[in-house]
């Protein structure tokens, strides 16, 4: 019978060992009470303590387990940060280098659109002047045919700059001036040949002059 109730005691101290690890620490006070209430809380307290060495054993074990992957994995994270730490510096000088390389492209892109626009400027440039030297050549056709006292072609030439040349370039200051010196140059011309021709003649020469030219088809004669 004794043996019988030390088994007994035994059976009941494992199911309060085991609640105790199972249930929450708010509620352990009934299960405490039942074991001083009983008359073994001695023999329990024993039983109690060697749980609590298994425990511990469990742990250290585990622990032991665990702690070569702890260290293998703080190693890793070690080698990662130093990895990220040159990825870093990495990026840092990449950003540098592309905004230096940045500010050379802008530089670049600046005299660029500075060389365009130069180019713009001289192939309009270029195209005045070759719109404006035929002019140019024309007048000084005039000039020398005047100079030379060649007074028909000198009157053709006039002609040929008033009514061909002219209005083609009238925007431009230089070719103002050359209209408004057409009437006295028209007149000198006149008066040269009124030392030759009669007047009868010479406005009937300007007659066929102007005929000419109102009806000429295709470029200006350039005759000299």
């Amino acid at each position: 019978i004794q043996r019988m109730a030390s088994l007994e005691t035994a059976a009941e101290h494992e199911r309060i060992l085991r609640e105790l690890e199972s249930t929450d620490s708010n509620c352990i006070g009934p299960t405490l009470r039942s074991v001083y209430d009983g008359l073994e809380h001695g023999h329990f307290m024993d039983k109690l303590e060697a749980r609590i060495r298994n425990h511990d054993r469990e742990i250290e074990k585990m622990c032991n387990f665990h702690y070569q992957g702890f260290v293998d994995s703080i190693t890793e994270l070690l080698k990662v940060r130093a990895e990220a730490q040159k990825l870093k510096n990495r990026v840092i000088d990449t950003n540098t280098r592309l905004q230096n390389d940045g500010k050379e492209l802008i530089s670049v892109v600046e005299e660029l659109k500075k060389c365009r626009l130069q180019q713009r400027n001289i192939a309009s440039t270029i195209d005045k002047l070759t719109l404006c030297l035929p002019v140019l050549e024309m007048y000084s056709r005039l000039q020398e045919q005047m100079k030379t006292k060649r007074h028909y072609p000198a009157l053709k030439t006039l002609e040929q700059v008033e009514h061909h040349y002219l209005p083609h370039v009238s925007q431009y200051r230089f070719c103002k001036i050359m209209s408004d010196n057409i009437p006295r140059l028209r007149m000198e011309i006149k008066d040269c040949f009124y030392d030759v021709l009669p007047e009868s003649l010479y406005a009937v020469l300007m007659s066929l002059l102007q005929k000419r030219h109102s009806s000429a088809e295709g470029g200006p004669e350039t005759s000299g």
